[in-house]
């Protein structure tokens, strides 16, 4: 079963140096369709131009420091994410408020 906040090793070839992960976002409620909304982790030292306080916040994920991309939220395939190799699910204020900033424009974790 799929869980809100899982860590998958990105599927793509092509991109996975930068984003080596990306972050299902979707709530369990919405699993009858084909299609998971995910953000990719993106190596810090490959995207220190993107770092924008609220929009894409720092994570430390099996000791590397990554950003998550809010701006590159996404829409994949569900098959393509099959184990999960861990959980952002501690980090669920910080993402969700990542989404309403990019949304709403304004921050509400200080």
């Amino acid at each position: 079963m799929i869980a809100q906040f899982d860590v998958y090793p990105n599927p793509s070839r092509n991109t996975r140096e930068a984003f080596p992960y990306i972050v299902d976002i979707q709530n369990p409620v919405i699993s009858d369709i084909n299609t998971r909304i995910v953000i990719p982790l993106g190596k810090l030292k490959c995207f220190e131009n993107e770092k924008m306080k609220g929009l894409t916040p720092e994570v430390k994920y099996d000791g590397e420091k990554l950003l998550l991309l809010t701006p590159q939220i996404a829409s994949i395939p569900s098959k393509t994410l099959k184990n999960p190799i861990g959980s952002l699910s501690h980090l669920r204020d910080e993402i969700v408020a990542a989404i309403d900033f990019a949304i709403t424009g304004s921050q509400m974790l200080g």
